[in-house]
Formats: structure tokens, C-alpha cells, sequence
């Protein structure tokens, strides 16, 4: 199940729009996170159309709230380098092309951050890993409920929509959590010539097993090797 996370978002057209965006392309959990509008204002409930029922059921709340997800994916426009390993992207039809490979059971959050600011870089942090929409480098960012709507085409495209397809059981949230618990505990025992380069270190292995978007047996066997070395 795919939810679309709106992180502060601060114009209520927007989250209108993007409840008619959603229902185009038949999801219907929609998730604000400390939002600085509101949902239920004209403006908001004008902008949704026939997508109304949408924002009739919209969850307001705190960034807690998306532990219940198994994968967080963050979108950003703006772009890191190697050594900024949260900022570097893939695009939404890679997105796309990685959850076709993942069942209708797994909890799949995609997170749009602020008009202003997008997602700050602690919230990136908390992502498994980022899309970018490749854009002009003159003017990158795009409106954030167009934003959304580039993204869900890609999904839809790939008849991804309103649910995942079912092939493979997917890792779950707690079983991503037991592997990456491994792996601090196996870096932990390592020598680093600094505290920052384990902690990269750690950064890095989040991401990989994130954008992995491992199946159950594939974890399995990942534990196993973990349970080894360690």
C-alpha cells in the first residue's frame, strides 16, 4: 500500500490538489505532518474536486507516526554528492522498476517536503532513500503537488497502482531493523580513525538495505551472513 506524506506543507490548494491528484491515480491515504494550513479550508476542498473523500479522511500528525511504515522514500530536488550518501537519488521510474518487486502488503511511505524548503535534512535522514524528478538545472523545483503527480504516473505506468504487485514477500520494518542492528553492532566492534567515518559507515548500510527492497528469503540470507560476522 503506497501512502503520499506531506511534511509541512503550507498551502492548503495544494493539499486539495494533490487529494485529486491521489484519486487519479486510485490511492487514498494521505498523511500531513505538521502541517502549517488547513485541510479542511475552502481553498483546500475547492482545489480536490470529486476527490473530496480524500481529504475527508486525511491523518494529521507528527513524524512519529510514519514508524508504522515499512519504507520510507523522501523526495528532494536538490542533490547531493558521494559524500552527501541521504541526497543521493534515483528517479521515479527507478522508483517504479524497485517496487514492482514488492507485494501489495508492504506499508510504502513517500514523503514531499515544504514549498519553501522541501524536506529538511534530518527528515531525509530518517528516509531509506530519495527520488528526484530529473528537471532543468535552470529552475529544478517543480510545484510540489505537480511533483506528486510526475511520480504517481511513473507508478501508475508500471501498473503499480492502486497496489503493488504481487511477486515476493517483502522484508518487513522490524526485519530491516534486526538487519541494520547487525550491521551497527558489527561496525561498532570495527576500528575507525574517527567516530564520523563509522557513522557513515552506518548511513551508508541504511541506504543500501533500503534501496535494496530486500524479499524475505533475500534478508534471510542477509541475517545469516550478519549473524556470522558478528
Amino acid at each position: 500500500m503506497i501512502s503520499i506524506v506531506l511534511v509541512g506543507i503550507e498551502t492548503a490548494g495544494n493539499v486539495g490538489s494533490i487529494a485529486r491528484v491521489m484519486k487519479n491515480f486510485g490511492l487514498s491515504e494521505l498523511v500531513l505532518v505538521d502541517p502549517k494550513c488547513k485541510p479542511e479550508s475552502k481553498e483546500a476542498w475547492d482545489r480536490a474536486a470529486h476527490a473530496r473523500d480524500v481529504l475527508k479522511k486525511v491523518i494529521v500528525t507528527d513524524f512519529s507516526y510514519l514508524k508504522k511504515y515499512d519504507y520510507l522514500i523522501g523526495t528532494t530536488a536538490k542533490l547531493g554528492t558521494d559524500y552527501n550518501i541521504p541526497r543521493i537519488p534515483m528517479t521515479p521510474a527507478e522508483l517504479a522498476s524497485k517496487l514492482s518487486e514488492v507485494d501489495k502488503k508492504a506499508k510504502i511511505a513517500i514523503l514531499f517536503g515544504r514549498e519553501s524548503s522541501g524536506l529538511l535534512n534530518e527528515e531525509i535522514q530518517k528516509c531509506d532513500f530519495t527520488v528526484t524528478i530529473p528537471t532543468s538545472k535552470i529552475y529544478p523545483t517543480l510545484n510540489v503537488s505537480h511533483a506528486v503527480a510526475v511520480v504517481l504516473y511513473e507508478l501508475f505506468k508500471e501498473e503499480l497502482t492502486p497496489n503493488v504487485k504481487e511477486r515476493y514477500a517483502p522484508i518487513s520494518g522490524r526485519e530491516k531493523e534486526v538487519a541494520l542492528e547487525k550491521v551497527d553492532n558489527i561496525l561498532n566492534k570495527m576500528h575507525f580513525a574517527t567516530p564520523e567515518k563509522r557513522e557513515t559507515q552506518k548511513r551508508l548500510w541504511k541506504r543500501m538495505i533500503g534501496k535494496a527492497m530486500l524479499t524475505r528469503r533475500e534478508a534471510f540470507a542477509l541475517l545469516g551472513f550478519l549473524r556470522k560476522l558478528e
